[in-house]
């Protein structure tokens, strides 16, 4: 089954991080503003970029590859698109790697939005993913993560939660962590906050 309409995968992303940011970008369709953080961040990828393309493949656990950099790619049969920071082509499969600026460590939302990616290239290329890696930058630590078919499937599950969310066209539920609001672009529009 193919759809008409396609989510971006960073909607997915944000769906597990507050479902009220899709809720704002697609029903509400209020204007966003972007934060500093996001301006930080598109500097800061084109600085990643730059180091990754000096870089040897060893840092993650690779021998061989060529790396191709923002990786356009869309599937009506998943109803998703995005552009995927990096993918490493190598002898031993693919690994999709998606960049991160911050200082923290891999959350939830970052590991699906990198699975929703994997399930794109499967989909595009295809060839079974079965890891990938997230890049966080400035600490230049990188996590492999896996890919089992549980993930996959959750991430699957997380697309058909975003359509249902757009055709429902009610406000969810806050997120339990409320100290995300604090760096929200949408945090003016969440009256109960």
């Amino acid at each position: 089954m193919e759809n008409d309409f396609l989510f971006r995968v960073t909607d997915l992303k944000q769906l597990l991080y507050c479902p009220r940011i899709p809720f704002f970008d697609y029903v509400a369709q209020v204007p966003k503003r972007p934060t500093a953080k996001m301006e930080l961040g598109k500097e800061q990828h084109a600085v990643i970029e730059g180091l990754e393309e000096r870089r040897v493949l060893k840092r993650y656990g690779l021998e061989d590859g060529q790396r191709e950099f923002r990786v356009r790619l869309t599937s009506y049969r998943l109803g998703l698109t995005g552009i995927l920071d990096m993918l490493i082509t190598t002898s031993a499969g693919l690994f999709p790697v998606e960049f991160k600026i911050s200082s923290g460590k891999p959350a939830t939302h970052h590991k699906y939005q990198l699975a929703a990616y994997a399930l794109l290239v499967e989909d595009q290329r295809g060839q079974p993913i079965r890891q990938g890696f997230l890049y966080f930058h400035p600490a230049r630590e990188i996590y492999p993560v896996l890919f089992t078919q549980s993930v996959k499937e959750y991430a699957k599950r997380g697309i058909r939660e975003l359509s249902m969310l757009v055709g429902k066209g009610a406000c969810p539920d806050p997120p339990r962590r409320r100290e995300r609001c604090r760096e929200c672009e949408y945090h003016l529009y969440c009256g109960d906050l």
